[in-house]
């Protein structure tokens, strides 16, 4: 294969996704490992794009081995795990003293990677402060420790990536421009699962067989019906949302014969219905959101029935007669002498009690989700990376949520 070849083999793709895990046919999935390899070759930053889920993180290992670099170091770094207090001293390394923990000096992974590749993933998360920093090591090559006024030489390959939408996030100044084009030399986008509807059933029977064989469980088959729905289903989480629809499956079916109706159990209820639009690809959103928002949404579901309650209470209905307690009944049953309110004053009561049902929403919402986090913690033993992967959330997302809230 030359240098510039766009189009590799049959066998040279097949070579690499066995050889790296990736399952698939998709042209758009081939493409982004063709362009991987390609770029390889040289030391030009790359951008990965896309959704969570979809895979990302296999590519910048594909880059490094098919590089001058692959018998150098390589590591992933998750800028979205790492509390920003802390971001610039795992990046870039600090002296003894830097600050208050600073009891001896630190390499950073800047240093430490000298000579191979660097894979910074959620490089949209990283702090204005430390893509001030990230800049000038890709410009110059140079860094300064924390606590440091020693200008340190560093020759490594960044491979970064995102599922931010980067223009938005430049537009709302949550990212730097030139920062952006500095990492985006060359970008490659990995398709969301939707997108490849003819791997789905690959992707399911591969799941399928390894948790089958690693709980000792015969072996699960879909009908037709089954498959149909695979395919049509939206996919927020992409690959990791149908790995886990799998694992859960092997264990808990004992019937491996898997049809539609047992497999729409496993299915979030807002993928499952009609006429509700919750979906938004990152390209037009921003950050992908839908998870959020679909939970939200069955949350206010849940509550519809308490919240036409707190409606009618708010409105001076029966209900407040009847959950009156006793004291106040002897009270009302003294000579009462009654106002003539102004119409203004009614109509601003009745304003009043929409926004006090609208707080009170909110309010549930919120405590809604404390709650899921809570539970989150618990079940992970208080590990907050475990728990933001179980509410599908950046560990950074997680750790604002807890402080918001006091937890």
């Amino acid at each position: 294969m030359t240098f510039w070849q766009l189009n590799m083999t049959q066998q040279e793709l097949l070579a690499i996704k066995q050889r790296f895990g990736i399952i698939g046919t998709n042209a758009q999935l081939n493409r982004a490992i063709e362009v991987a390899v390609q770029v390889a070759r040289t030391d030009l930053s790359v951008l990965v794009t896309g959704e969570s889920g979809v895979g990302k993180e296999h590519f910048p290992k594909i880059i490094h081995a098919f590089s001058a670099r692959k018998h150098g170091a390589y590591f992933a770094v998750n800028c979205g795990a790492i509390p920003e207090g802390t971001i610039d001293s795992e990046l870039f390394g600090h002296e003894k003293g830097a600050f208050t923990d600073a009891k001896s000096e630190h390499k950073g992974y800047f240093e430490i990677a000298d000579g191979g590749t660097l894979f910074l993933d959620e490089v949209g998360e990283l702090p204005l402060q430390t893509q001030v920093r990230l800049l000038r090591v890709l410009e110059t090559g140079e860094f300064l420790r924390m606590g440091s006024s020693t200008v340190r030489k560093t020759n490594v390959r960044v491979v970064a990536a995102t599922n931010l939408n980067m223009r938005q996030a430049i537009d709302e100044g949550r990212f730097r421009e030139d920062l952006y084009y500095r990492l985006n030399t060359v970008e490659i986008r990995v398709p969301a699962l939707r997108e490849r509807k003819e791997d789905i059933p690959l992707l399911f029977r591969k799941f399928a067989v390894d948790f089958c064989n690693r709980y000792q469980m015969p072996p699960l088959s879909l009908n037709e019906d089954a498959t149909r729905l695979l395919q049509n289903t939206y996919w927020r989480g992409n690959i990791r949302q149908l790995k886990n629809l799998a694992e859960q499956i092997a264990v808990i079916e004992m019937d491996h014969q898997i049809n539609a109706d047992t497999l729409r159990k496993y299915l979030p209820a807002e993928e499952n219905q009609q006429g509700i639009v919750l979906r938004g690809p990152v390209q037009q959103t921003g950050k992908d959101y839908s998870h959020e928002i679909g939970i939200l949404y069955n949350m206010v579901l849940q509550n519809k029935k308490e919240l036409e309650e707190i409606k009618t209470l708010l409105a001076g209905g029966r209900d407040l007669e009847m959950s009156r307690p006793r004291d106040l009944e002897e009270i009302s049953s003294q000579p009462t002498i009654t106002i003539a309110q102004p119409t203004e004053t009614a109509s601003r009561k009745h304003v009043d009690a929409e926004t006090a049902e609208e707080v009170e929403a909110s309010l549930r919402i919120e405590d809604a989700e404390i709650d899921r986090i809570k539970r989150a913690l618990e079940v992970s033993g208080g590990n907050r990376k475990v728990a933001a992967d179980k509410l599908d959330i950046s560990e950074r997302t997680l750790y604002r949520k807890i402080k918001e809230y006091g937890l």
